[in-house]
């Protein structure tokens, strides 16, 4: 009877230790196209997320987010690279695994542990694919192997699959009882030096075969001539991208999450339930 009027004042303050929320935010992509951490192409991101808290200062999370990147060279301000006059866009999708630090103790409803920023880094895989828009026609870049891919550099093919390790920072704070408010901002370092189709250099356009048609990758390799008149970059060997770095994209994200009521003992206890007992 003792036990059965001690949960029945503290039932209100136990809360699963999983919580569900939603996030919405923005992306920016950083590669060879962007080496200068410009921020002119932020896209919207969206997700959806289950964070299992393991204590009051350890949390691990899986989440999926759906988000876009891109850039054009034309926003850069050197003369070469605006000559280059290379673009790109690309759907990302991503599922990532996160283990999140606290600094200070959270407790959800728990008025003593409102509050705390958190450190968090994890492992995820995307899906990516690389396109661009040429004389009014989309063209996904990959199958055209703008880098010889397909006439003979096999050590530049690459999959539509990547690897990507989060690494970053956040804040939660908990607005009331069972809603948890956080913001991240958390870099993607990718495993891919292709996420924007350009890494290393020109192969030259005699590597492309013409057949009947002119092959898109003749044009699209080289886009200097949209800009000079003439293809000015596209010689064999010259620099076309800098392969001593993979490329990354920085998710910014505010999201909203849930815990739900239960009748078990609770994993966390709050003041106010230890007061109670």
């Amino acid at each position: 009877m003792l036990l059965g009027s001690v949960l029945g004042r503290a039932q209100s303050t136990f809360y699963t230790a999983n919580e569900y929320g939603l996030a919405i935010g923005a992306t920016q992509y950083f590669g060879d196209l962007n080496e200068n951490y410009g921020f002119k192409t932020v896209s919207p991101a969206y997700g959806a997320y289950v964070r299992r808290r393991m204590n009051s200062y350890i949390a691990l999370k899986l989440s999926g987010f759906y988000t876009s990147v891109g850039y054009d060279d034309k926003f850069n301000s050197t003369p070469y690279k605006q000559l280059r006059n290379l673009n790109f866009k690309s759907k990302v999708m991503e599922v990532s695994a996160q283990a999140e630090f606290n600094f200070f103790k959270f407790i959800t409803g728990d008025r003593y542990y409102r509050f705390t920023p958190y450190l968090t880094g994890g492992i995820g895989l995307f899906y990516y694919d690389p396109y661009t828009t040429f004389r009014g026609r989309t063209y996904y870049l990959r199958p055209l192997g703008t880098e010889g891919q397909n006439a003979g550099y096999n050590d530049r093919k690459y999959s539509n699959y990547g690897f990507c390790f989060p690494i970053g920072a956040g804040v939660k704070y908990w607005l009331f009882p069972r809603v948890n408010l956080s913001f991240e901002i958390v870099d993607r370092l990718t495993t891919t030096d292709y996420l924007d189709d350009v890494s290393a250099t020109y192969v030259g356009t005699d590597k492309f075969p013409v057949g009947t048609t002119r092959n898109p990758a003749t044009f699209l390799q080289d886009r200097s001539m949209e800009i000079a008149g003439t293809p000015e970059l596209g010689r064999a060997g010259k620099q076309r991208g800098n392969s001593a770095s993979s490329d990354q994209y920085l998710m910014a994200v505010f999201s909203i999450s849930l815990n739900f009521n239960t009748y078990r003992c609770p994993q966390f206890m709050s003041r106010e339930l230890i007061r109670s007992y």
